[in-house]
Order: C-alpha cells, then structure tokens, then sequence
C-alpha cells in the first residue's frame, strides 16, 4: 500500500471566512475524491475488489465534501440575508411603524400599534392581541426560508388573502380537425378542467426572551425574531413539502399515489425504477437516471432540477459515463449549484435515504410542478404571563402547498419494478 493511498481525506480544520475559500476548499476535496476513486476502480478492474483502506479514504473524502458543501451554503445563505432597513417614500411611517412594534415586543405597549393599524386600515390587526410583524421583519424572513428551504427556492410562490386558493387546470386541450375549405364545421370536444385545492395551514414558532433582554436596547429585536423564527419554520416546511400528509400541514412531493411512468394518469406521479431492490443496479447504474429525466416532456425537461439528500449524493458522485467522465459535476462556482448529466442538482435532507422502495430521487420543473401558498401576513402574539419570567413570543405564518402539475415532476424508485 502507497503512502498516497493512507493519506487522511481533507478536513475543515478551520472555517473559510469568504465564499471563495470555501469553493477552493472544496474543489480541492473533490480533485483528491476523482483520484482516489479512480485508484479504486483500478483495483477493482485488476483484482476484482477494491483495496478496504482506499474504499475508507472515498468515504472520509464523500464525508468532508458534505461538511465543506454545508459551509459554501451557510456563507451562500449569510450573503444573501438583506439588510434590514429601506430608503423609500415609506421610510417615516416604516420608522414609526418599526417604533410601535419595538414598544410591544419590549413592554406590551399596544397603543402605538393600535394607532397605526387603525390610520392603515389594516385587515392585520387582531382582537386577540396579535399583530402583524412590520415589513422589514415579513420580507426578511421569506428571503432567509427561499434560501434554507429548496423546494420553497423551486416552486411557485403564491401569496393569497384568504383560507384556501383553488386553481383550474387543463387536464386536456382543446379538441382540433382538419376540414375542407367548404366543409361542414362539427362541435369540437370541450376541453376537461380539473380543481386542485391548496388549503394554508397554520405553521408556529414560539421563542422566549427574558425581560432584562428585552430591555437592553443593544438587542437588534426584530432581527432575534427572525433568527429564531426563520430556521424553524425553514426545517417545518421543508419536511413537509417533501413528506408531508395534507393533514395540519402541506402535502408533501412524496405524498401522493404513485405509479410505473408507463401506467401514468393525472393526479398520480410517475416513477422509474432502478431494478434493484434498495440501490442502484448492478449494471448501468446511471441509466435510470437518464430515464427519469426523459420521462419529462421537453417543455418540463428544460427546465429540470433533481432533488435528492446528501446520502444518495454522495454514491452518484462516483458515478462515469462510457467515456471515463464523471457524471457528477461541482459547482461551476461560490453560490452555484452541483450538476449531474448537465442538470442542477438540489440537496433536501428530507428526501429519504437509499432503501428498499424508497422514493430518495425527484427529478422535474418544480416551478411548474410545485405550488406553495403563503397566506399573507405574519403574526406575533406576546405573552408576558404563561411562562414567568419569560415573556413568550408566538408567532405564526400561515402555509399551504401541493403539487399543481402532475406531469412535470417524475421519481426514481429503488425497487425491482
């Protein structure tokens, strides 16, 4: 055994402070990944197995782009986080605005909010003391969830004013014939429509404080908001569009009756399967992939991403076409997105690991697949009393999703058929 092979796989030891350090770090990972598992697919070509120590040195690696994968995104999403604060025709009643919400959240000071909202007519304002959270707060947090969430950062995005938004689709086109010039003019088809029903459901969060932070006026408190806020409804809402029931929440990508691609009907989602059970096949493992991103309509194909968790990632990298090229490619640069056969590639954490018939691949135009409803407005309801010393902060958004167009999101199976 070479003393290259033994080498350890790259580690973070520290932390890149720029994007671009961190897109260094990790291509370098990945250069020492393709190298090791070519030295692997050599010995497995000349002695039938892989060597154990370089098999555990293609791990260590899979594991170190993963951690340096999540730093890029971390620093992606820190870049991102807009500045509180506007400059516009607004800013005084922003201001004021802001000042109110400051005097509740500090003290329970209702008055100035009360006197804004009944200036603003606002249909926010609640009898049971909630009030709605102050623009630079509400924008804030629906940038931070695109960014954390990638099925919100895929789909549609819908704000609606009311319970449910209910969307007409043509599930068939209109009827055509060819006629003669002087020939008789038949009624042709009418077309068929079908209602598809997203409901919002009442997504929560409800962080404590205690008074003497709420009265250090250093503490930024709309942005400690956010903070506490952004990350758990960005973890509740990916995990529901992704497994969600429909039940109390969104209903997720992998929540719907499914069928063989070549059975397929409206209200279904079609799936390719790999033809082993729980993992790729033997021979050709690609080859299912090249399916299921065929299985799209040209018009949803162009316009494709696939969705899949780090786990399935990490063995698709190690993936080559009949040329020697690896199929998996890095990110072209800081903030871009992995490609596979020339495709984004989206990591969701909820989408399941490789098992026996699991789902674990979605590949489709998600914009065109996937809607998600945001009933407009965030809610924040402070309670001084039901946890002394701690005054509690609810605070709700209202969210509904499901998939809007059947056609343009396919699945991998890993099961025979």
């Amino acid at each position: 055994m070479t003393e290259e092979t033994m080498t350890a796989a790259p580690e973070i030891k520290a932390v890149p402070e720029t994007m671009n350090a961190a897109f260094d770090e990790f291509m370098s990972a990945f250069e020492t990944f393709k190298e090791t598992n070519d030295r692997r697919l050599e010995e497995l070509s000349k002695k039938m197995s892989a060597d154990a120590l370089t098999d555990e040195k293609l791990e260590r690696i899979n594991k170190a782009m993963d951690e340096q994968k999540r730093v890029l995104d971390h620093l992606a999403l820190k870049k991102a986080r807009p500045a509180l604060g506007r400059s516009s025709v607004h800013a005084i009643d922003a201001i004021e605005h802001k000042q109110a919400f400051e005097n509740y959240i500090r003290r329970g000071d209702e008055s100035g909010l009360k006197e804004i909202e009944a200036k603003a007519l606002s249909a926010g304002t609640g009898a049971d003391g909630g009030y709605t959270v102050p623009d630079e707060v509400d924008s804030e947090i629906g940038r931070r969830l695109a960014a954390i969430s990638p099925v919100r950062a895929l789909a549609t995005v819908r704000q609606v004013s009311s319970n449910v938004l209910k969307k007409p689709f043509a599930v068939d086109g209109m009827s055509t014939g060819w006629v003669a010039e002087t020939g008789a003019r038949a009624q042709t088809a009418t077309p068929q429509l079908a209602e598809l029903s997203f409901p919002v459901m009442e997504l929560y969060a409800m962080p404590a404080a205690t008074p003497t932070l709420l009265e250090d006026s250093a503490v930024d408190i709309e942005a400690w908001i956010a903070g506490e806020v952004d990350i758990a409804f960005a973890e509740q809402e990916g995990a529901a569009f992704i497994n969600g029931d429909g039940t109390n929440k969104p209903t997720g990508i992998l929540s719907y009756t499914t069928v063989a691609d070549d059975s397929w009907s409206w209200g279904k989602l079609g799936y390719v399967a790999t033809g082993a059970s729980g993992a790729f096949a033997a021979s050709g493992p690609s080859d299912t992939l090249i399916e299921a991103i065929y299985a799209l309509k040209a018009g949803y194909r162009q316009n494709a991403t696939i969705l899949m968790n780090r786990q399935t990632q990490g063995q698709i990298r190690k993936f080559k076409d009949a040329d020697g090229n690896y199929l998996w490619l890095p990110p072209s640069g800081p903030g871009q997105a992995a490609s596979l056969m020339g495709y984004p590639v989206m990591e969701a954490e909820d989408m399941p690991d490789v098992g026996a018939g699991s789902y674990s691949i979605a590949v489709g135009d998600f914009r065109s697949g996937y809607l998600v409803v945001d009933r407009t407005g965030v809610q924040v309801l402070r309670d001084p009393y039901s946890a002394k010393p701690y005054v509690l902060f609810y605070t709700t958004k209202r969210v509904g999703g499901g998939v809007q167009n059947f056609e343009a999101i396919k699945l991998v199976k890993f099961a025979a058929s």
